[in-house]
């Protein structure tokens, strides 16, 4: 699940919150029951990511980068993913880019398939046999921390630290996905992406690992001092706003839409005719360019997760890869 975070998500005790917090812990106990089924074994190495709360917290920036240090250490990972907000359902299938339309696999999707093979289905034990058939030596899923489908040999929960569990509420009086102290005891690692205060959640004795998301260097030489009109269908877009002003981008104009939102010509003709308006070039990040049909005129700002700790993260990592 994946939805847009109210502002009330952040307080405690805001009304909305405390009206909502008996089917909060409804959700949270079911979540959590849930989270505590035994799953069935891939038959491959099998690497779990997950995020704290309903979205927004660099779950998908983290399995990226997580098969990306897989790969420089020599293994042969791919991705499995549900496909959020994807058209269709069925067996799962791999995505082929040449090919596959975005609502066929999902933004998610097409931007896991440009470094590996990825996977797109809910059935994760055929995708995993799929995997392995193909000559992948690990699975990565960036989606299945939460629904217990199959065992993770390591599970990993990315937390926004400047957001971090937001009010402690589930959903929908909060927007955790589960109870905090549920979520942490089902990782085996936590990694805190960014440099905020909430990087001090408890942990339960769990390892950490600290990270940064990092605009690629090219891009933020390109938008510094560039008069901009940003828009983006993410959970938390002021991120992205911040980022683009840290860079040193002038931000003129912002229009945003709801996570996973699919663009329209109607939104693409009213997003080009406000930023001409304001004499600014369109930006976008990511993630939202691989639902646009005809992006080229519009500038893509691509990040990348950076670790503070590389090493200790590939040791981990490797020990995983290799199990028989």
């Amino acid at each position: 699940m994946t939805i847009a975070a109210p502002r009330f998500w952040s307080e405690r005790n805001h009304p909305a919150a405390r009206l909502l917090s008996p089917f909060g812990a409804l959700y949270g106990a079911i979540a959590a029951r849930r989270m505590r089924h035994e799953a069935p074994v891939a038959g491959i190495p099998l690497i779990v990511i997950g995020g704290l709360t309903a979205g927004g917290d660099g779950k998908t920036p983290l399995a990226l980068a997580i098969a990306a240090r897989l790969i420089a250490l020599g293994a042969r990972p791919a991705f499995s993913t549900r496909g959020y907000g994807r058209a269709g359902s069925g067996a799962p299938f791999l995505v082929d880019l040449s090919r596959c339309r975005p609502r066929q696999a999902g933004d998610e999707a097409r931007l896991l398939a440009r470094l590996a093979p990825t996977f797109v289905g809910a059935d994760r034990r055929a995708a995993a046999e799929m995997a392995k058939r193909l000559g992948a030596d690990v699975l990565v899923l960036d989606d299945g921390f939460h629904s217990r489908r199959l065992a993770a040999d390591l599970a990993l929960l990315a937390i926004d630290s400047q957001y971090g569990a937001g009010n402690g509420r589930c959903l929908p009086a909060g927007p955790l996905r589960a109870p905090l102290a549920a979520q942490i005891a089902a990782a085996d690692a936590l990694v805190s992406i960014g440099d905020g205060a909430a990087a001090a959640l408890p942990d339960g004795d769990k390892p950490r690992f600290l990270a940064r998301l990092a605009p690629c260097p090219s891009a933020a030489q390109r938008l510094a001092g560039a008069r901009v009109f940003a828009f983006a269908g993410i959970a938390r877009p002021e991120k992205f706003r911040r980022t683009l002003q840290e860079m040193g981008a002038e931000v003129v104009g912002t229009r945003w839409f709801g996570d996973h939102h699919w663009f329209t010509a109607r939104d693409l003709r009213a997003l080009r005719r406000d930023a001409e308006h304001l004499g600014a070039a369109l930006v976008t990040t990511e993630k939202d360019a691989a639902r646009l049909a005809d992006p080229e005129d519009i500038d893509v700002l691509p990040a990348r997760l950076e670790f503070a700790d590389p090493a200790s993260l590939d040791a981990l990592l490797s020990r995983v890869s290799r199990r028989d």
